[in-house]
């Protein structure tokens, strides 16, 4: 193979998402065009520079890459023996070129399917192709949120259209009402994992149907539930057509819950009981819920339910009562909404939330779906969310991890191996790692502000204490929890000799005006000379500003109002670059914080919740108190060296307890012991 036979493959392929030393070579062919297309091979390779081509150590470099891709392809693994699985979720977060996700869901699926990759898992991802992605963000000079939709073309991203063998597309008919619908996919090779996703726009559909897979989480409930017949229904039936074995059936979310349906059709069809049909699908579907709030569940007026379910109803041959029954806790309450999670608790074999204090949750807000039970026997358990570490790590701190921790890759979920490595590391060279890490994100930030619409003024202090902020901007998150005393801000990020800075991103449902008014409201407050250079919100938060961010922030604020943050990721991304969490006891933290590897702020995570007239002021005052006494105190107190060593020791019980616990590989192991085997064992 010529050099580049060798990286078209290496395009190809998303392995190179999660290998920096795949991503620079393809920087390398054409830094400005690969930076414009948000890091895409596809960009670089359209027009790569000859000398760099020609360049015999670089053509060296290009073997030893794609000698390592194929290697990884090839290498056997100790997991090929696990089921077959094939996971259904409405959006993936691979890399920042190819704008599946919105959010956590997102970024928790694509981790979840390179785990898989890497465990060498036999495993089939399931998505829909949203052609216009989630949306790309800009502000009017007022700093409210705008929203372009640039086309995804998948000639310029590794995706294949799949065909038969004589070049003819695969495609599926499903029926939203009476209309039939064709449906193809394209196919992303995720190092072992091939990912289908489904795609309605094309010439085949008439025009009305042909964008209902073009954006996420958009056009209201008819589009929804089109969009999760054609997901789970279309998906069932695109595995069919490519004879896709499969043993478990993974429902990440209540949006595919519809392939329950599908599986209990094939059954009905093949002479199969109801009772024998439902059975059959039990034992092959598991659920995992993401959603601790009642009213973030997806339901669905009985009256378009039945409108947009008639044709499947058909097919399937049971009635419109029989139907709405599996989405009802009430199935004879003719009123009740047809609720997908509903449906994926009735007809799934185990459920679990995505951390313990989640499961605890979900167990509550079920409980009526199990009458007979107590709270505790409510059949949900969880298993914890986890990172995919290579993705997350950065770059630059590759070089300190491969010096101090040979074989970390390797042993990323095996708990000695941190805890002994990290104890020979000395306090000078993990204050210098975060250090390096911090002045490469005030660099980063720098240069993203002076490209960027909303005016910001970036005079940030490479040296100072850097608070890092990145999510969806729901008002639950309480983005703007900090400011809540303005005065009492200001003077934290102004005390003489020990600033304080903090950089926001993220981004606003586009029907969220509530969302919208916390960013704007951000933008404000770094326009007061209070603030100003010391409060910066990053335009366009994608996997980039967030691998930039988690990697260079000192401190990582997480303060949700409890317990509506399920589990929550950004924060286990920290600690392998020495990052530490402030954190609300919610989501993961209760299982990570044991005192002495970052803050808690507020309430243990078993107190009493509070409406949130109360608990919003009472966390404000633990956040103020925490920063004024513990996290900037212990990040300035200097020794004679200069070093801050009760930070440093906060920094080195971090590095040891938290990126191992909270990996996507121990993740997918739980999930493959506890959920993916055959009568898996409850994990409560």
């Amino acid at each position: 193979m010529t050099t580049r036979d060798k990286l078209d493959a290496l395009a190809a392929n998303m392995w190179w998402s999660w290998h920096p030393e795949a991503q620079d070579l393809f920087r390398r062919l054409n830094p400005d065009a690969f930076q414009a297309a948000d890091n895409n091979p596809y960009a670089a390779l359209r027009q790569p520079d000859p000398a760099v081509l020609a360049d015999a150590a670089f053509r060296e470099e290009v073997d030893a890459v794609y000698d390592a891709f194929r290697a990884y392809l090839e290498t056997p693994t100790r997991y090929s023996d696990a089921p077959k699985t094939t996971y259904f979720c409405m959006e993936y977060g691979l890399h920042e070129s190819v704008p599946l996700y919105a959010g956590g869901l997102g970024i928790l699926a694509g981790d979840h399917a390179k785990a898989a990759s890497d465990l060498g898992i036999p495993f089939t991802a399931i998505g829909l192709f949203l052609r216009d992605g989630y949306f790309r963000q800009h502000f009017d000079p007022s700093g409210w949120q705008q929203s372009d939709y640039p086309a995804l073309d998948p000639a310029r991203h590794p995706l294949t259209l799949v065909t038969h063998p004589d070049g003819r597309p695969v495609t599926v008919s499903v029926r939203v009402g009476h209309e039939p619908l064709q449906v193809r996919a394209w196919r992303i090779d995720l190092g072992r994992t091939a990912m289908y996703l489904l795609d309605t726009d094309f010439e085949a559909n008439p025009p009305h149907l042909r964008e209902m897979t073009c954006r996420l989480y958009q056009g209201g409930d008819y589009t929804r539930i089109q969009q999760e017949i054609v997901l789970g229904i279309g998906g069932v039936r695109l595995l069919r057509a490519l004879s896709i074995e499969t043993d478990v059936y993974h429902m990440n979310e209540g949006h595919c819950a519809f392939l329950t349906f599908e599986l209990m059709r094939e059954r009905l069809a093949a002479g199969a009981s109801r009772e024998e049909a439902e059975a059959w699908t039990r034992e092959r579907c598991v659920f995992t819920t993401h959603t601790p709030v009642m009213a973030g569940h997806d339901r669905f007026d009985p009256s378009l339910f039945v409108g947009q379910m008639a044709g499947f109803r058909e097919e399937i041959g049971l009635s419109d009562g029989e139907l709405l029954a599996y989405g009802r806790v009430n199935p004879h309450d003719m009123t009740e909404a047809f609720t997908m999670t509903v449906l994926a608790l009735k007809l799934s074999r185990t459920a679990n939330g995505v951390s313990k204090l989640h499961g605890e949750v979900a167990r509550r807000q079920w409980h009526h779906l199990y009458p007979d039970r107590p709270v505790s026997e409510v059949p949900i358990g969880h298993v914890t969310n986890g990172v995919h570490l290579p993705t997350w790590t950065s770059p630059l701190a590759r070089p300190f991890l491969d010096a101090h921790l040979p074989g970390w890759q390797q042993h990323r979920s095996d708990p000695a191996f941190w805890q002994e490595r990290l104890e020979a590391i000395s306090d000078e060279d993990l204050w210098a790692y975060r250090t390096q890490l911090r002045h490469a994100l005030i660099a980063f930030a720098r240069a993203h502000t002076a490209r960027q619409t909303l005016p910001q003024h970036p005079q940030l202090d490479p040296e100072a204490l850097t608070i890092g902020f990145a999510r969806r901007f729901a008002p639950y998150k309480r983005a703007t929890l900090l400011f809540s005393d303005r005065d009492r801000a200001a003077a934290l990020f102004n005390q003489p000799g020990r600033p304080v800075q903090i950089l926001f991103a993220g981004k606003a449902h586009p029907n969220n005006d509530d969302g919208k008014r916390l960013i704007q409201r951000i933008y404000e407050i770094s326009q007061d000379p209070a603030f100003r250079g010391k409060v910066i919100f990053l335009e366009n938060y994608n996997m980039e500003i967030g691998r930039m961010l988690v990697s260079g922030s000192d401190v990582w604020l997480n303060n949700p109002r409890r317990p509506m943050e399920a589990s929550g990721t950004s924060g286990q991304k920290v600690p392998i670059h020495g990052g530490l969490n402030l954190s609300i006891l919610d989501g993961w933290w209760p299982e990570g914080f044991n005192g002495h590897n970052g803050w808690a702020i507020g309430h243990d995570a078993s107190a009493e919740i509070r409406d949130a007239s109360v608990q919003d002021p009472e966390d404000a005052e633990f956040l103020y108190q925490t920063l004024e006494h513990e996290v900037i105190p212990a990040f300035y107190d200097r020794d004679a060296d200069g070093l801050p060593r009760q930070w440093i020791a906060r920094m080195r019980n971090a590095m040891q307890t938290l990126p191992p616990a909270f990996s996507a590989e121990r993740m997918l192991l739980d999930y493959v012991a506890h959920i993916y085997q055959p009568a898996a064992p409850s994990t409560v």
